[in-house]
């Protein structure tokens, strides 16, 4: 957090004068940090078997412990422009389990944050999940709840939703934590309908307790702004003055149509890692948090620099070979302010 001092000049015919405010600013992050995986066989998940020693990756602890510093890098640069203390809470997707979160946030990039952990195991057939970090001394959780997909075909399993609920800096905000559904398959899209439409269930849910509820949704959608999922079934709004009360505003949309990207494939960036947010979450009444901005955190130590993925996320691996990157995807921050 840290408060800003912000010059508001308003006009009253033609006399011009300054009125100083100070707002803290907060902030929340999504990052898929790509197949963390430990490098132990477990029997139950057929999903660590390329990440195992002799596998097709020869994953080892020492790339394992590599991929642990390069993320935990990554995490202690997260939005400290404005927030020296990093992000209030990070949501992670494809983690393998709670032991290898355990491992991260002890590494010496990022111990001295104490982040603390929430994470369930998914039914995932990659054997991955989504996850909470968070700060306890900026965000305190008070409760946590796990959604499952749900499809007519019960057959299909993917990452379970993550909903997190807690006071950040003494503010009720409830956190979703997303991975939906990757694109293969004729119903590929239909299966992000499917999951867009868990998360606003468990979001209705919350409305009925109080319909003033600040919730932000994160995550790897898999999908862009524009895409049925989170146009039509969330019905996130691509500007401010269309989202109506008890509506959802997507934050990165609009840095979407200026080509921003946090993946690249094939020549083309997508804006998968999305952050969607409540309209409580706008307005101008900054007594309680409001939004203020949203940004990809594209920074060029995390950009390949030569070869055929030259100007993309600088991954773990190209193709079967350890290049020692970060992740194929760049995290996305959100900003929060508070007058104080």
């Amino acid at each position: 957090m840290r408060k800003l001092l912000i010059l508001v000049f308003l006009f009253l015919g033609v006399a011009i004068f300054a009125q100083e405010k100070n707002y803290a600013v907060y902030s929340l992050a999504f990052y898929n940090i790509e197949n963390l995986f430990d490098t132990e066989n477990d029997p139950a998940n057929p999903g660590d078997d390329e990440f195992l020693p002799g596998s097709a990756y020869n994953w080892t602890q020492e790339k394992y412990e590599k991929k642990l510093d390069n993320v935990a890098r990554v995490i202690s640069r997260l939005a400290r422009e404005y927030c020296p203390m990093g992000p209030a809470a990070i949501g992670v997707g494809e983690v393998e389990n709670r032991r290898v979160l355990e491992d991260l946030v002890k590494r010496p990039a990022i111990a001295d944050m104490n982040l603390q952990i929430i994470h369930q195991d998914s039914p995932d057939r990659r054997g991955i999940d989504v996850a909470l970090l968070y700060n306890p001394q900026i965000f305190k959780v008070t409760n946590y709840t796990v959604h499952p997909f749900r499809w007519t075909d019960t057959t299909y399993v993917t990452r379970d939703q993550l909903l997190v609920s807690g006071l950040l800096a003494g503010e009720p905000v409830h956190i979703s934590v997303n991975h939906w559904p990757s694109r293969y398959g004729g119903k590929s899209s239909e299966l992000r309908e499917a999951a867009a439409a868990v998360a606003k269930t468990a979001f209705d849910s919350l409305r009925v307790e109080n319909p003033d509820a600040k919730i932000v949704l994160m995550g790897d959608l898999n999908d862009d702004p524009g895409d049925k999922s989170v146009r039509v079934v969330l019905n996130a709004k691509k500007q401010v003055r269309e989202v109506a009360s008890g509506g959802y505003y997507n934050t990165t949309w609009r840095l979407y149509d200026k080509g921003i990207g946090s993946l690249a494939y094939q020549g083309k960036w997508s804006l998968f890692d999305q952050i969607i947010i409540s309209q409580s979450l706008l307005g101008e009444d900054y007594s309680s948090f409001r939004f203020w901005k949203t940004e990809v955190f594209n920074r060029d130590f995390l950009i390949q620099k030569e070869g055929k993925n030259k100007g993309y996320p600088l991954r773990t691996f190209s193709n079967n070979t350890f290049i020692n990157g970060y992740s194929d995807h760049l995290p996305v921050i959100l900003y929060l302010i508070r007058q104080e």
